[in-house]
């Protein structure tokens, strides 16, 4: 089988992200973007997704973590959509669910050249909405960046409440790999584009 790999670099004014990527790896990992919670987050994604992924991300932190934790989501986008070539034979379509504590992520996973994100979470209490500077609005904009990059439909439904955001992210990104992983898989079954239309832009 062909190599399903990609190597992407991009520089702009406000960050310097150089990404790789092995689809059908064996969940290694190499990731500096200087948002912790967010290097954590990937490393979990790629080891359950089996994805050998590289991220070195320099970007204007000084100011915050906004440009950074976008670009971050757009070239992981731009990374998994070049690896995956024409989607010939792609499963397509995969889902997980992955419990920690009390918390349950349910994730779903299209690729449709179509990107959306749902993202439903429990209202967090403001005094444990961020952690380390991180929050749930940043992973739903890293989240939407990564989809409309990839042309991706990805549901994420998680809850219940729980005061600590580390418990109710690291369920999403496990799930989130896992439910990647059997999207991208060759179905031997399927010859040609996963779709009626013929085509997956």
């Amino acid at each position: 089988m062909k190599k399903r790999t990609a190597v992407v670099k991009r520089k702009t004014k406000e960050t310097d992200i150089n990404v790789k990527l092995n689809l059908d790896g064996q969940g290694k990992t190499k990731i500096t973007t200087g948002i912790g919670l967010l290097d954590h987050m990937l490393e979990l994604f790629a080891f359950h997704g089996l994805f050998d992924l590289e991220v070195a991300a320099k970007g204007d932190l000084n100011i915050d973590i906004h440009h950074t934790n976008e670009d971050v989501g757009i070239m992981l986008g731009k990374t998994f959509k070049e690896a995956l070539g024409g989607k010939e034979g792609i499963k397509r379509f995969g889902s997980a669910s992955v419990p920690m504590e009390d918390v349950v992520a349910d994730v779903t996973v299209d690729i449709s050249g179509r990107g959306y994100l749902k993202l439903t979470t429990p209202k967090l209490s403001p005094e444990f909405a961020t952690i380390e500077g991180y929050s749930i609005k940043d992973a739903e904009h890293f989240f939407d960046s990564f989809c409309k990059h990839l042309g991706m439909n990805l549901n994420i439904d998680v809850g219940p409440y729980n005061p600590d955001l580390h418990t109710m992210l690291e369920p999403v990104f496990k799930a989130f790999g896992i439910a990647l992983d059997q999207a991208t898989q060759i179905d031997p079954r399927r010859k040609g584009i996963p779709s009626t239309k013929g085509v997956i832009d």
